[in-house]
């Protein structure tokens, strides 16, 4: 488990690039499968609230399996977005997710002390996000206040789905180095966040605008945003990849299985 310096965080975006540029048709239809599959299960009564945060640790395998077939020069097809459903360890899987939406549902409860409970009840769908509902409100605190509660979560999650499915790691033992990992490189995940903030939005909103300034028509202006924020979403998932190589390493044949072709 190694330190790395700041600039790593920067390397991890070009590698999430580099690792785009070889499939690009490849791990967005992998990409699209995902989204279109989260729509579908988000419209089953009261499962469709929960199910996609526990299931997230189970597609993450997928995309981390993805990038690294892509590195090996292997072939991404569809199907491998239920690879992690093969692997082993889809139990701890599951239950790592179940800690995903306690470490959520934790987080935005506690916004209850900024905003009285606003943010609970729009995220609950107790009520809808409109003007009146913002109006007055202190919304934008409660999420920021949320965001920092929720991010020792991040810390300890953010490794902890490869390491039990590349490492053979029990749930608990992922989490602790996952977090310990996170806070050793911090300055990197620093530099990795800012980078993302500048590509995937700052750039597309200039984008857009200089898209309305030549072209000056709504439509053409939406199709460049969402080419483009899809485009960036996918190289973002690739980057994951190298955040998880360049701390520990490339996985060695205990990878996640992938489904015959």
């Amino acid at each position: 488990m190694d330190k790395l310096p700041p600039i790593a965080g920067w390397n991890w975006v070009k590698e999430g690039f580099a690792l785009f540029r070889k499939q690009p048709a490849e791990i967005s239809t992998l990409f699209l499968a995902y989204m279109f599959l989260m729509m579908a299960v988000g419209f089953l009564p009261l499962l469709g609230q929960v199910l996609p945060l526990v299931l997230i640790p189970v597609f993450s395998m997928a995309f981390m399996q993805a990038c690294l077939q892509i590195e090996q020069g292997k072939k991404v097809y569809p199907n491998l977005l239920l690879a992690g459903f093969r692997s082993p360890a889809v139990k701890r899987l599951l239950q790592l997710g179940v800690l995903y939406l306690v470490a959520a549902v934790i987080a935005v409860a506690a916004s209850a002390v900024i905003d009285g409970g606003m943010f609970w009840e729009i995220m609950s769908g107790q009520k809808a996000l409109d003007t009146d509902a913002i109006r007055g409100s202190n919304l934008s605190l409660s999420m920021m206040f949320s965001a920092a509660v929720y991010t020792p979560a991040a810390m300890a999650f953010w490794y902890a789905a490869p390491l039990i499915a590349w490492q053979d790691m029990g749930i608990g033992k992922a989490i602790f180095y996952s977090f310990f990992a996170v806070k050793r490189s911090g300055m990197a995940f620093l530099v990795y966040g800012l980078s993302w903030v500048l590509i995937g939005v700052i750039l597309p909103a200039v984008l857009s605008s200089i898209v309305a300034l030549v072209v000056g028509k709504a439509f053409a202006v939406m199709i460049v945003l969402l080419t483009v924020s899809l485009v960036l979403t996918v190289v973002m998932y690739c980057s994951f990849y190298p955040t998880y190589t360049h701390v520990f390493g490339r996985p060695d044949s205990r990878t996640v299985p992938s489904l015959p072709q």
